[in-house]
Parts: structure tokens; sequence; C-alpha cells
């Protein structure tokens, strides 16, 4: 049978070398209880069930939790078996002919797809996946640890560090079997945010890039000479102020979209005129319509008072407004109304060109733009969505937008209604 001070060994190590692991306790405690364990040896007499067993860890679950366990009363196994069945890192146990001897509940789930329990089946009924089979048989071929990231797919992409370390086992007539015991850290939405983050890395470097380029460029024309060019000097100074106006905005809504996910942004709710927002958004957006000879109404009953954070409400009705101004046609209109449907809806319309299916999921990510050489051209930073998404959720609220190639979009800021209405 399997060394209990071996299995305790191995999982502490593999508990405390990982580091997503949270804590000196917990590994502390995992340690304690794994040494009080072992797997049943064959005895004269009867042998609990697997169904006895079970009940004793529940027992001892329940116990536990109102602090009336008594250790020296446990049976042997129980208190193992209810610290693993605890532990978010499913645990895979094999014999030297890779056949399972103890899992836990979290390792049935990474393997939904067997049927019935996974002890006594071997590797190559669980899973078909190469690289938990070539860590597993490196631990029990060669005797040394192994670690390697394995990704499955059932219902959904996950991704884990596997770690296995070898087992000794007691000798039985000359015999030198091994084990192995293989402890999967899910690291999922670890590796989902470290891709967010080397893309958002990479977003802002590029979007950075751009104004920096033209700004070195015209600076070294006025070095060379073009300071004296009395026709062009001054157009290119118009152009260098641009791109570091474009710099600007682009630092100012990234900290802005910063201090909203994480939080730091106080939303001070309260009764607001929608109405007379929406008019003070429209006055300060007019001048860029007039440019374009948009048409611009607010259909907003003058009665009408909603729930917000003031400024952040004309924040995101602003962002949304400017965009309809942006990517609309020429001389066509925005529209912006408001619906009291289980919730406030205030939403922006334009009559431009509209939006793909394709890009409708991903339009409120950061950076993401449908067309990106026309957003750039226009002095877009790709931030303005998504901070006009944060701010609606930090509202309690959604934003939302349905859009018709070649007839125009509709985005929507939904608020929720206070009973006081």
């Amino acid at each position: 049978m399997l060394c209990s001070a071996a299995l305790a060994a191995a999982v502490a190590y593999l508990l405390f070398q990982n580091p997503f692991v949270g804590g000196f306790t917990f590994f502390v405690t995992i340690l304690s209880t794994v040494a009080m364990w072992s797997f049943p040896r064959k005895q004269e007499g009867a042998k609990p069930s697997d169904t006895a067993r079970e009940s004793a860890a529940k027992q001892f679950q329940s116990e536990a939790r109102w602090g009336t366990v008594d250790p020296a009363l446990v049976p042997p196994g129980t208190l193992l078996e209810a610290t693993m069945n605890s532990m978010r890192e499913g645990v895979l146990v094999l014999d030297g002919q890779t056949r399972v001897v103890a899992a836990n509940r979290a390792a049935l789930d990474i393997f939904g797809s067997v049927e019935g329990v996974l002890v006594s089946k071997r590797l190559s009924e669980l899973t078909r996946n190469p690289a938990i089979h070539s860590a597993f048989l490196a631990t029990l071929e060669r005797d040394e640890r192994a670690e390697v990231k394995v990704e499955t797919y059932g219902t959904e992409r996950r991704i884990f560090d596997l770690r296995v370390a070898p087992l000794s086992q007691e000798a039985h007539a000359g015999e030198v079997p091994r084990g192995a015991i293989g402890v999967f850290f899910d690291i999922t939405r670890l590796e989902r945010l470290e891709r967010v983050r080397q893309e958002f890395l990479s977003n802002v470097s590029h979007e950075l890039r751009t104004p920096l380029t033209a700004i070195l460029t015209f600076v070294e024309t006025l070095e060379d000479g073009a300071i004296d060019d009395h026709e062009n000097n001054r157009r290119f100074l118009t152009v260098i102020r641009r791109n570091a106006s474009r710099m600007h905005n682009l630092i100012d809504d990234i900290l802005e979209l910063s201090a909203i996910e994480a939080g730091t942004v106080r939303v001070d709710i309260g009764p607001v005129r929608l109405h007379s927002l929406v008019n003070d958004a429209l006055t300060a957006l007019a001048p860029r319509a007039r440019l374009r000879h948009i048409e611009m109404r607010n259909e907003i009953n003058a009665a009408t008072v909603v729930y917000a954070d003031a400024r952040r409400l004309e924040q995101m009705i602003t962002n949304l407004v400017d965009n309809a101004i942006k990517f609309n046609r020429e001389g066509d209109s925005v529209v912006i109304k408001h619906a009291r449907e289980g919730r406030d809806h205030i939403s922006v319309t334009d009559t431009g060109e509209g939006i793909g299916q394709e890009h409708i999921e991903r339009i409120f990510e950061r950076f993401y733009r449908v067309d990106r050489a026309r957003s750039r051209a226009l002095g877009g930073t790709g931030l303005g969505l998504a901070i006009v998404k944060h701010l609606a959720r930090a509202h309690g609220g959604e934003a939302t937008v349905r859009s018709t190639p070649g007839q125009g979009s509709t985005f929507t800021i939904e608020l929720p209604v206070i009973e006081s209405q």
C-alpha cells in the first residue's frame, strides 16, 4: 500500500511550491491533515464500505464546521478524505500501473466525461491528453517530479498547472512498485487575465506609437530648417499639437477606465432631470455636429427624472453622442430618447452605416474598433464605449447596442428604477 508519510510529503510539497495556493496557513493545514491519513491496508476482518467512509467523512466535515470534532476518534482515512474533497485543486493518485487509487471531487469534475467513480480506472480511461500522460509517466518511470501546463476541453476550455510527484511504497516480497500523485491547479482565470494584460499593453503601445511618431517626425522637420518656412511651420505645429492632444486624451481615458474597473470611482446616486442634462451634453457637442451638418434631437420629456450620478451620466451620454456624430453620415441625425420598461432606458440612435453582427459582441471592449483607420482619423481613443459600459455597471445597470448595417445603430444605457420614483 502507498505510504501515508510519502503521500503527505508529496502533497505538501506540491501545494507549498505552487504560487497559486494562498497562504502558509493553508499549507500547514494540508500537511498536518495528510500526515494523519493512510490508504486502507489489507487486514483480517471486515473492511469499511465506500458508503460508510463517505458517511463518516460527511459527519467529520459537519463536526469540524462546529468545532466539535475529536481527531483521536476520527476513523482512518476520513480526515484526509474530508479535507481532499473540500479542496478546489484536483488530486489524482496513481499506482505503478497508472491505475487510480485515490481522487477527490475536484478531480472528478476535471474528468467529468468519465462515467462512475475514478478509483480503479486506468489513466487512459480518464483522458487521452498527452501532456497529462507524459507528466505521470515521467514520474513513474524515472522517479522524478514533473510540471506541465494542461488544457482540457469539455463544456468550456480550462487550463491547469499540473504538478506530479513520486510516491514511495512499502515493499512486499521484493516488489519495487511506484506511485505518483498529481495536483491540478486551475489557472484558467489567471491565464485569461494575463492575456487581457498583454493585449492591453500591446494596444496602448500601438496607440501611443502613432501620435509619437508624428510628433517626432514634424519636430525633426522643424529642426532641419522648416521652422523658417513661414508657409508650413504653423501647419506642422498644428499637427504636433493635435497628436499631443490625442495622447493626452488617451492617457486620461486609460486612467479613468482603470479607476472605474478598480472600483475606486465613487458613484453618487441622486435624482437627475434627464432632459436638462442631455441638453447640456448636446450644447457641448454642437460645434462638432455643425461641422458635419448633423442634426441632434432631444426627444426626452422635460419632466423625466432618473436616478444616477449626474456627472457620470452626462459623461456616458456625451461619449455615445460623440460617437454617433463621428460615425454618422454627413447631414443625417442623432436622436436621444427615454423609455421606462422595468428599467430606465436612455437611447442614442444614429442613422449611420451601422455595425456588423460580427462586431457587436466585442464593441464594448477596450481599444476595439470596427474601422481602425477611420476611428483614429476622427480622434477616437478606442476606450469611450468601454468607459460607458463600466460606468453603467457601476450604477447597477448595463450598456447595450442594436444595429442594422446600412441603417444605423442604437446604443442604450439601462439604469435601475428607484422605488421612490
